[in-house]
């Protein structure tokens, strides 16, 4: 075993599946995927989920509504714009989402400008 980054990598292949609590088991390849993509990953996506609860309800109500209807169809590169929204202050993401200030420094590319848009119209 060996960890890379947020996963760790098995060295062996593991096969068949993984017992749970109460005589439940996941395949192996659940809990094991060498994939990643924020997709195929669900660590990857409760961390997204996390790290969109935010210390104002509105900011909160808004990303959370975008998530529950958005999320299975966004792309990695939509993941990483997210993530890079979530860093920003709740003052700052706020007035992004109601228009008040424009992207600026390093939020200012493309992939954000249209994910803002795409979390305006949530």
């Amino acid at each position: 075993m060996r960890c890379n980054g947020d996963r760790i990598e098995h060295e062996e292949q593991l096969t068949g599946e993984l017992p749970l609590s109460g005589g439940y088991s996941l395949p192996s390849s659940f809990l094991y995927s060498s994939s990643s993509e924020h997709q195929a990953d669900p660590i990857k996506r409760a961390r997204l989920r996390w790290r969109a609860r935010r210390g104002l309800l509105e900011n909160d109500l808004i990303l959370t509504r975008f998530l529950d209807a958005n999320e299975a169809t966004l792309t990695d590169d939509e993941v990483e714009a997210f993530s890079k929204l979530m860093e920003l202050a709740d003052n700052d993401l706020m007035n992004l989402l109601l228009k008040n200030s424009e992207p600026t420094g390093d939020i200012d590319v493309p992939s954000i400008r249209a994910l803002v848009q795409r979390l305006i119209l949530a």
